[in-house]
């Protein structure tokens, strides 16, 4: 409400401004400016001769002219008929249009463009924000007034509820992905979704909801490799471990080769297991695999695992073994400017290492890639 009355007072203050100059009384409109200064003119000739600066013959043909001039410019003003679109006509439409339009035209913009809801930002807090923080926040703004005047808008519900989690807001993912679900449909990925934002909500842990989540998701389809893990996870957390081992070598030997999650897997695999993961090198599967495989299928395989080395290796610069392999798999995929660059890379991460950055520019040099 005081937002309103604001908003009021803000309204009739700029109508005033319109107003008050239109409202003003204009002496010296067409047709009677004449007249006016003539009769100022009487009147400074009075106090001239009362002040005895003109004597009185000159007085009273001064008097006589001007008031020839006077009975002239009556007489003129008297042949001009007074139109519609004088200027008091003129003044008085113009007040009227700002007081019906000025309002009107105002308050079309504002609820159009405007957000009275949306609760109070410092500008202090405003100008601190980061422009990118500014920008994501109007956009989760903007969907979330959408689903607060929609709320039956499935297509929003999907759209904001990745969001949610990626920022943190786990409690909202549950409820967009829930509301997702019944007004979409039930379906495994959907199911999946849902899972993994109990799962985040409960800090990690696989509750008897989510469990349930995934196992709806695993009926729908039974490949489907976030489900499959998760229950692996529930697996591992109620103490059966061979259970979660089994769905998980189960899961990578059913995975794509480019699969980005494999080495996620393998780690968990060797945390229940006991055995070293096998981070960035290819599983038994990934060798049956590539043997059938075309030429150029191959290569793509082999490219992805080197990927995948490079990215361990550039979270985690300490492996020089893993450096040294990075730069010959560059070399013999025929990408010098890559292993040149790992090469590079391997030396600012080793920088602390001075035994072991040798140990890369003799490689470099075996391979021939200097320069």
């Amino acid at each position: 409400m005081t937002l309103w009355i604001i908003f009021a007072v803000m309204t009739a203050a700029a109508v005033f401004a319109v107003l008050w100059p239109l409202g003003r009384k204009h002496e010296l409109d067409a047709g009677g400016s004449d007249q006016l200064v003539y009769q100022d003119q009487l009147r400074e000739i009075d106090r001239d001769r009362a002040a005895g600066l003109i004597g009185e013959a000159e007085t009273e043909s001064a008097r006589v002219e001007i008031s020839r001039r006077l009975l002239a410019a009556a007489d003129a003003e008297s042949a001009i008929p007074q139109k519609p679109g004088s200027a008091a006509s003129v003044r008085r439409r113009a007040a009227g249009v700002a007081v019906v339009v000025v309002p009107l035209v105002a308050l079309g913009f504002y609820l159009k463009l405007g957000s009275p809801n949306i609760p109070e930002q410092s500008a202090l807090a405003r100008a601190n924000e980061p422009e990118a923080d500014r920008s994501i926040a109007s956009l989760i703004s903007q969907v979330e007034n959408h689903l607060a005047s929609n709320p039956n808008d499935g297509a929003g519900w999907e759209v904001i509820a990745p969001v949610y989690l990626r920022l943190g807001r786990f409690a909202d993912a549950v409820l967009a992905r829930k509301k997702a679900l019944a007004l979409n449909g039930d379906t495994p990925v959907r199911e999946s979704d849902l899972g993994e934002a109990l799962v985040a909500e409960a800090n990690g842990v696989v509750t008897d909801e989510a469990k349930l989540a995934f196992q709806r998701a695993v009926a729908g389809d039974a490949h489907n490799a976030k489900a499959r893990y998760f229950l692996g996870l529930a697996d591992e957390q109620d103490g059966d471990r061979d259970a979660a081992a089994k769905k998980w070598r189960a899961l990578l030997d059913d995975a794509p080769v480019d699969a980005p999650w494999k080495d996620l897997v393998r780690a968990d695999l060797a945390r229940v297991t006991g055995e070293p993961p096998r981070s960035g090198s290819p599983s038994a599967a990934d060798i049956a695999a590539a043997e059938n495989m075309p030429e150029g299928a191959r290569a793509e395989m082999i490219r992805g695992m080197v990927q995948r080395l490079s990215d361990r290796l550039h979270a985690d610069g300490k492996d020089v073994d893993g450096w040294m392999r990075l730069v010959r798999a560059y070399a013999v995929l025929g990408d010098r400017d890559k292993a040149k660059g790992a090469a590079d890379d391997a030396r600012r991460a080793l920088s602390d290492q001075p035994d072991q950055i040798k140990r890369i520019d003799d490689l470099v040099k075996g391979l021939g890639l200097e320069g």
